[in-house]
């Protein structure tokens, strides 16, 4: 007993099938997080190494190329790129996707503990950081209140945070910002002079003095005491009182007598803002398995508790960016758009079968399938995000394909004369082999998508499994729910003109007729004229291919959605304060709070955002500026971002970019980016600057730069080695005390309560503003004499470089540039063309970066995944006909529908991106699958002993029915989402336009296309066989009877 027709002979067991399925189904929606984007692991570590006070240079050749070294015989290492900047050295490792990244990481930490002794003493431990979707922020709060800076920032630090941390879902939270206290010892090195004492022995009188450790334990007879040694500072006068050494008169010199003891604040770096107003900022991410939009909701009640626990305080939060608005409104608008889908879908049904009952039928087939879906993106650990919710609305003309060719067949054998049950029965056995194939061939043309490798793999990789999901539950809806729908409730409506449904229903059928009589015509001709028909496809796709080529169609990775926030960067020279810094990004907030378009501006003063994270520079400022919603301005959020750059940049002194918002809330990098790299670096300069200018003139491109900046001006120590041995003194003291003056040492602390501070040691400030400063620094030397840095040393202003880059071990340039106005693929390849023209220096060679590379490594991946999907389609076919020629005419109906999908493009004006392409893979599966059901119902005719002519011609007039209702049906399901308008819809409208366009070519052309390329290949079977003079098999004639499925 077959599957259908068990169903129908037990209606009861489909019923308690699908409720047990509707109702895990619901349970598993209940428990899928929302995210923005699936979660995925890139097999990307970075190793990030503090070297305090150390120049870009010193970094690169003591640090980073110690650990490039010993990372370089990494396994499954791919690529190294490293920055060199003062402090600190970022060495990025990309690795082959196969690779196990935690392994990886355990192997590289492993290597790096092996070079930790060649590294300077005072560099910090490398740390290692994997990267992943889930680490992305979530939000970033902006916290302002009424009290003093320093307890504010206290009260943040000690008390808000733990509670926000507290939210179940929380999980890493960063602070930006604020003045945070600190106790500052300014030490005047003229009085030090004076005493004949060095900085170094007033830090370790400070630090030896300032103790609290255990010291061991006394045990009576009854009792066990722990014994410790509590020698703290409790008050800024015992520090002050601090003997640091005795005179030979035999008096005390004190902390206080040479130095001036304080509450200050931490030496800021990084001033934060919102709307002008200073503040704190929040940053907060959710743990890895979190609910993104769960999080920010419970973040947000949290918020409204603790701004009236602190009501007195005047604690206030603001939003600067909520990366689950966007999720939510992404998600709200995919929702519409398959409501409404499902609403035009319905419509083209009750047009077709002029019956709601049988309407309902096939309409049963989406909620059916997509409730069951739901519980194998929850076994499989999948989220609803942009790309599965786009899943879930692409498939809707797909889901009742098959039930309305089953129906459509049922409905066939009930004209027959046949009863509801035996006309279901038959119905759907005489088409249940056809319809396993075509749903076949939806789920091949997927799978290969699931399997693609690199970035495009990890963010469609759920996208194609959820559409396998729900299209293999389709089949099985049409083979259980549609054969026993119809079967009880399958009806014969016959109309009369006497009501206006009739009348409707009856006008439509004239025009069907009309239509059907219409193409028998024209398929007659075209069977009698089978070389004009191939010639005019020819021509078709020759022209449709070459918009591409002529720039009617330009390429980009992905279409750039307008989320109404845009990054505004701002750089002024080398030696620019924070506090000139700050005066200038005021009047540049001010500017942007003009604007009827803002809504919210967040300003980072002293901050430079980067590739894996932010980092401090005086002469860098970002603000993040939120618009209102693009219904209520005129300008998109590029538009307003250009408009605004041109206005800031009439303010001396300042470059300005200005770029919209990626997924971490910070600028997106630059889409196009040349590294140019070798071993020498002036060539590399000299090969970077024609990159620049190639750039610069290539139309659409603005704000190029090189990624490294011009060497900052610097004071560098220059150390006679036998003058400083003489005199007694090492270069290890000599580099400690000059930190120690400059940068301050906060090795000790000071308790105040439950709260403890740092104790900072460090030169008065009005004593360390030149070079004759640093040439007065007195030291003490192993025999107690005072020497000070100008007897052994000669302090001299140079250029040294404030960031170096390093591309697989090898010194590098990158230049950057923002597009407007153009595809970036057609910037690029613009570029690309003239680059190769172009003769470099010896040994420079130059790669493509950023998204001209995740661009050409998608698709070759989605060229890969079509190849096998064509591949796979054909496969299907030959197991379908038992033949390897006949599936070739199926294979002539694909490239037809590059036609349409092409001109579709470019009347749109959209791009070629990955998402266009995954709808010219999903049109391989849609237009095979009208193409199988022509020739699979010539075959049959043929075995009933038909000519193949009258057999072609019954097929096409039999089967324009169902061909016409499951594309129009997959058609007007596309116009939702092809003219949307809501967030993240620019991501989609490619796609939507291009299965819109190929269906309708292929439509028009594949109903005539297919049966003359069945003709001229029965034609040459019959001349092959005449020349051979022997009997062939009859491959492909395929007599369909009988249960198959």
């Amino acid at each position: 007993m077959s599957i259908t027709e068990l169903s129908i002979k037990r209606p009861a067991l489909v019923i308690v099938i699908f409720t047990v399925l509707a109702i895990l189904g619901v349970i598993s929606y209940k428990q899928l997080n929302y995210n923005l984007l699936p979660e995925f692991e890139a097999p990307v570590m970075s190793i990030v190494t503090v070297y305090p006070g150390a120049a870009a240079g010193e970094v690169e050749t003591s640090v980073t190329k110690r650990i490039e070294d010993a990372l370089s015989s990494l396994e499954n290492l791919d690529k190294i790129q490293s920055t060199s900047q003062e402090g600190v050295s970022i060495v990025v490792i990309q690795l082959l996707q196969a690779a196990d990244v935690d392994e990886s990481v355990q192997d590289a930490q492993r290597k790096i503990n092996s070079i930790l002794a060649q590294l300077p003493d005072d560099v910090e431990s490398p740390t290692i950081n994997k990267f992943s979707t889930s680490d992305l922020p979530i939000l970033q709060l902006g916290l302002s209140g009424n009290m003093k800076p320093t307890e504010f920032y206290k009260m943040v630090e000690d008390r808000i945070q733990p509670q926000l941390a507290k939210v179940q879902g929380v999980g890493q939270i960063t602070l930006v910002g604020g003045e945070e206290r600190e106790i500052k010892v300014n030490v005047d090195p003229e009085k030090l002079q004076a005493y004949g004492l060095s900085l170094s022995q007033v830090t370790q009188a400070i630090i030896s003095a300032n103790q609290d450790f255990p010291t061991g334990k006394i045990e009576t007879t009854q009792q066990q005491y722990s014994l410790r040694v509590a020698a703290k500072f409790a008050s800024l006068e015992q520090i002050s009182q601090q003997v640091i050494s005795y005179l030979p008169n035999g008096s005390r010199v004190t902390v206080g007598d040479v130095a001036e003891v304080q509450n200050g604040i931490a030496e800021q770096t990084t001033l934060n803002r919102i709307n002008g107003r200073s503040s704190i900022g929040v940053i907060i991410q959710k743990q890895a398995d979190a609910n993104a939009v769960d999080v920010s909701e419970k973040v947000r009640a949290a918020i409204g508790d603790i701004e009236k626990s602190y009501a007195s305080n005047g604690i206030k939060f603001s939003i600067a960016n909520d990366t689950s608005v966007y999720t939510l409104a992404s998600a709200n608008a995919v929702t519409f758009d398959l409501m409404l889908a499902v609403i035009i879908v319905a419509g083209v049904m009750l047009v077709f079968l002029h019956s709601l009952r049988s309407s309902l039928i096939v309409m049963v087939a989406i909620p059916a399938s997509m409730v069951s879906t739901f519980i194998l993106m929850y076994l499989f650990g999948f989220s609803l995000n942009m790309m599965t919710l786009m899943a879930l609305s692409l498939v809707v003309g797909i889901l009742v394909d098959d039930s309305i060719v089953v129906l459509e067949n049922i409905y066939r054998h009930m004209e027959m004369g046949k009863d509801k049950r035996t006309a279901a029965l038959d119905g759907r056995n005489e088409i249940g082999f056809t319809a396993l194939a075509i749903t076949l061939v939806d789920v091949v043309v997927f799978l290969p998508m699931s399997i693609v490798s690199g970035l495009i793999g990890n963010i469609l990789r759920e996208f194609s499994l959820v559409v396998v999901f729900s299209t293999l539950m389709s089949l099985f809806v049409s083979f259980t729910i549609t054969p026993m729908l119809a079967s009880r409730f399958g009806k014969l409506d016959h109309f009369t003109r006497d009501t206006l449904w009739g009348r409707i229903s009856l006008g439509f059928e004239d025009l069907f007729n009309s239509l059907q009589n219409a193409y028998t015509n024209v398929l007659n001709w075209a069977l009698n004229h089978r070389k004009l028909v191939y010639l005019a496809t020819f021509l078709l796709f020759i022209g449709s291919v070459a918009l591409v080529p002529l720039g009617f169609i330009g390429s980009e990775f992905a279409a750039q959605g307008d989320r109404g926030e845009l990054v505004v960067q701002l750089e002024m020279g080398p030696q620019t304060t924070l506090y000139q810094n700050n005066q200038i990004t005021r009047r540049v907030e001010q500017l942007i709070e003009s604007k009827p378009e803002v809504d919210l501006v967040l300003s980072k003063v002293g901050y430079a955002s980067a590739a894996l994270g932010g980092t401090g520079t005086s002469n860098h400022s970002e603000l993040t500026v939120i618009l209102v919603d693009k219904k209520q301005r005129a300008m998109s959020t590029e538009e307003f971002g250009q408009s605004l750059k041109g206005e800031i940049q009439q303010i001396p002194g300042v470059k300005v970019k200005a770029a919209q918002t990626g997924i971490t809330g910070n600028a997106n990098q630059a889409p196009v980016q040349v590294a140019v790299k070798g071993t020498e670096l002036e060539k590399v300069r000299e090969a970077a600057n024609t990159v620049l200018k190639v750039i610069q003139g290539v139309p659409g491109t603005t704000d190029v730069e090189f990624s490294v900046e011009d060497p900052n001006p610097e004071l560098q120590v220059k150390i006679d080695r036998e003058r400083l041995a003489a005199l007694g003194l090492s270069v290890a003291e000599v580099g400690s005390t000059l930190q120690t003056a400059y940068n301050g040492n906060d090795a000790s602390k000071y308790r105040e309560g439950p709260f403890e501070y740092d104790i900072v040691i460090s030169l008065d400030k009005f004593n360390r503003t030149s070079g004759e400063d640093v040439s007065n620094l007195s030291f003490v030397n192993t025999r107690g004499q005072l020497v000070q840095l100008k007897q052994f040393a000669d302090v001299t202003q140079e250029l040294g470089a404030s960031v170096l880059e390093r591309r697989d071990r090898l010194t590098s340039i990158t230049v950057n540039a923002q597009v407007v106005g153009r595809p970036i693929g057609t910037v690029g390849a613009d570029i690309q063309n003239i680059m190769a023209t172009k003769q470099l220096p010896e040994g420079v060679t130059i790669e493509y970066a950023g998204s001209l590379q995740q661009q050409s490594d998608a698709f070759g991946s989605l060229g890969l995944a079509l190849v096998v999907a064509i591949v796979f389609v054909y496969l299907i076919m030959v197991a379908l006909y038992d033949s390897f020629v006949y599936p070739f005419i199926v294979l002539f109906s694909l490239p037809v529908a590059l036609i349409g999908a092409l001109l579709a493009l470019a009347l749109a004006r959209e791009n070629l991106s990955i998402f266009s392409i995954i709808g010219m893979i999903m049109l391989m599966g849609l237009v095979a699958k009208n193409a199988i059901l022509l020739v699979d119902f010539t075959n049959q005719l043929r075995g009933e002993g038909k000519s193949v002519r009258d057999a072609l011609i019954e097929a096409g007039r039999e089967r324009l029915r169902p061909i016409l209702m499951t594309t129009l049906a997959m058609v007007f399901g596309m116009l939702p989402i092809a003219l949307a308008a809501g967030a993240g819809a620019e991501t989609k409208n490619g796609l939507a336009w291009v299965i819109i366009g190929g269906l309708t070519s292929s439509l028009l052309l594949t109903l005539v296309l297919v049966p003359s390329a069945y003709m001229s290949v029965e034609k040459l079977i019959s001349k092959v066989k005449g020349r051979f003079g022997k009997k062939q098999p009859d491959t492909g004639t395929l007599t369909v009877s009988g249960d198959r499925a």
